[in-house]
């Protein structure tokens, strides 16, 4: 027999199920969330009334409302939802945040997109108590739908252009570490240069100048950059020839870059790559173009993810404390409601390995 309802146009109702059974509501309530309160007989009715209506419990997000905690929280990137999976820094911290949950007995749920419509819908359907909000990419965009939803939520390397200091964030100097990059290379003597850069905007990837960069849609970009040219300035090297090339930190891009990089009068022996996955891509492209690294070329990352001690050879990189970076939000959710409302910044650090040496030149 097919499941009754209480009216055509309406599901089934708890308060349905207590009239069939003759029992209250409060009863009937007990019976799925407190039966060991409630007598035998009285329970096996209101089941049998349910089963016969077809009525399968509560809705559980309801009670979850009432409750005003759900002991979740929700990780949301304007990024396509592979990025979770694909991108070393995303996997990074992806672990440290599930570690964290873990440890409070918290779940986690991830919001993403393919476009802003949908994203907006995701963040504001998401049954989470708070946000982490990847701002890698979007990240105005992903701050403004995070603040409509009134929940907590902290941001992983926000804009630093946005001087909303009510906005609760995590990040680095990115300006400083990649000065520390350039140093390192400057110092072992290399005064050709080469830039790999991370995505300006949306628009694809290609040559780019300076000047474009100085007008990219991310901070992130625009901050590396300036870190690494204000160090190449420092020691008298004419910025205006090093060359640039937009990525959009993948193999494709990067390998496009470096085609075009190598294919000028004056190679360089030293790139700069704004992310450890692009310096990865950077390598596989010199091996396979019998360019020896670092004898011929040197190469420095930025993040310190896993990948780059493993690989041939082991990369000098700039470290994030990406695992600290995703304590410190689940902690700022779970146990602060999102506070400190400051901006963290926290150290970086060069650790130089195989990838970088002495220039040739």
């Amino acid at each position: 027999m097919a499941p009754l309802t209480s009216a055509k146009t309406r599901p089934v109702r708890l308060a349905d199920i207590a009239k069939a059974a003759g029992v209250s509501h409060g009863t009937a309530s007990n019976v799925f969330a407190r039966p060991e309160i409630v007598r035998e007989e009285v329970r096996e009715r209101v089941k049998a009334a349910a089963e016969a209506m077809g009525y399968g419990g509560p809705d559980p997000k309801g009670r979850l409302l009432r409750a005003g905690k759900v002991n979740a929280i929700g990780v949301a990137t304007a990024e396509p939802l592979s990025y979770f999976f694909e991108d070393p820094f995303a996997r990074v911290m992806m672990a440290s945040i599930s570690q964290a949950c873990d440890a409070t007995g918290a779940g986690i749920s991830l919001v993403s997109a393919a476009n802003s419509e949908q994203l907006a819908w995701n963040i504001q359907s998401a049954l989470v108590d708070g946000f982490i909000v990847f701002c890698v990419d979007g990240g105005s965009k992903l701050v403004e739908l995070a603040r409509d939803r009134k929940l907590p939520f902290v941001a992983l390397d926000l804009d630093s252009d946005d001087d909303d200091e009510a906005v609760a964030a995590i990040g680095v100097d990115n300006i400083a570490g990649a000065g520390l990059a350039a140093r390192h290379l400057t110092e072992l003597g290399h005064r050709r240069f080469a830039v790999l850069a991370l995505p300006c905007a949306d628009a694809g990837f290609g040559p780019t100048t300076r000047e474009q960069m100085e007008k990219a849609l991310y901070s992130g970009t625009r901050d590396r950059l300036r870190g690494y040219f204000a160090e190449l300035a420092r020691v008298d090297i004419d910025i205006s020839k090093v060359p640039i090339y937009e990525t959009t930190n993948d193999e494709k891009s990067v390998w496009a870059g470096l085609d075009h990089i190598f294919a000028g009068a004056e190679t360089p022996t030293a790139i700069l790559a704004m992310s450890d996955r692009i310096a990865l891509h950077a390598l596989d492209w010199l091996r396979q173009h019998d360019i020896t690294v670092p004898g011929d070329v040197s190469i420095v990352g930025f993040d310190g993810v896993p990948e780059g001690a493993v690989s041939k050879p082991p990369l000098t990189t700039i470290v994030q404390p990406i695992a600290e970076m995703g304590r410190l939000a689940v902690k700022a959710i779970l146990e602060n409601d999102g506070s400190p409302t400051s901006r963290q910044s926290l150290p970086v650090e060069l650790v130089v390995r195989a990838s970088s040496g002495p220039s040739p030149a």
